[in-house]
């Protein structure tokens, strides 16, 4: 029973015959009229721009990164040769949104507000204390400066931020009522 498969293999007489020629190119041919092959340019391209997109990003954060180990180092002086304050913007990309989220509404509640000369007084008092806060925004910009950004630092900055914009709605609010009461005022003086 037990035979050498070499022996049967030499006794098949189908097995020792030679392919046909052209074979290999004849199943090629079907191969490919079943499977095509596609070949894109178009994807070729964009496989090479996204490469180059990719090489050019990279290469950008790296010199970024390196730049900014520098700048560091490097204390910014202006023409009058004091050194320039840094603002909470200068800290961290969040913390200038909301720096600018504040200043926005600063301006805008400074804007809707209507200067008249019977609010001149009242006007005046909250000018001086927005000064004030003002002042104080400008010494702990020194000292984020100085002493660089501490947790303290910024959140004092925060909020005297956010004083001012509460400053400016309480004025909003007492120019209102004032402006209620004149009106009411003169319908009073209209009926009599």
């Amino acid at each position: 029973m037990a035979q050498d498969i070499r022996d049967l293999f030499k006794n098949d007489e189908a097995l020792n015959e030679q392919m046909p020629k052209n074979h290999q190119e004849r199943f090629l041919e079907k191969l490919n009229k079943t499977l095509p092959q596609k070949k894109s340019s178009r994807f070729n391209w964009m496989l090479i721009a996204a490469s180059i997109v990719l090489l050019l990003g990279f290469g950008f954060s790296v010199y970024k990164y390196f730049n900014s180990n520098n700048e560091a180092t490097i204390e910014v002086v202006n023409n009058n040769n004091q050194l320039e304050t840094k603002t909470l913007g200068d800290v961290s990309p969040g913390l200038k949104k909301v720096e600018d989220y504040y200043l926005a509404s600063i301006h805008l509640e400074l804007s809707k507000i209507k200067y008249t000369p019977e609010t001149k007084e009242l006007f005046d008092g909250y000018i001086v204390q927005l000064e004030t806060l003002d002042k104080e925004y400008k010494q702990l910009s020194e000292e984020l400066t100085q002493s660089g950004p501490t947790e303290l630092t910024i959140n004092a900055l925060i909020d005297n931020l956010k004083f001012r914009l509460n400053l400016l709605y309480r004025l909003r609010g007492q120019l209102k009522q004032l402006n209620q009461e004149d009106n009411l005022g003169i319908e009073d003086n209209q009926i009599i």
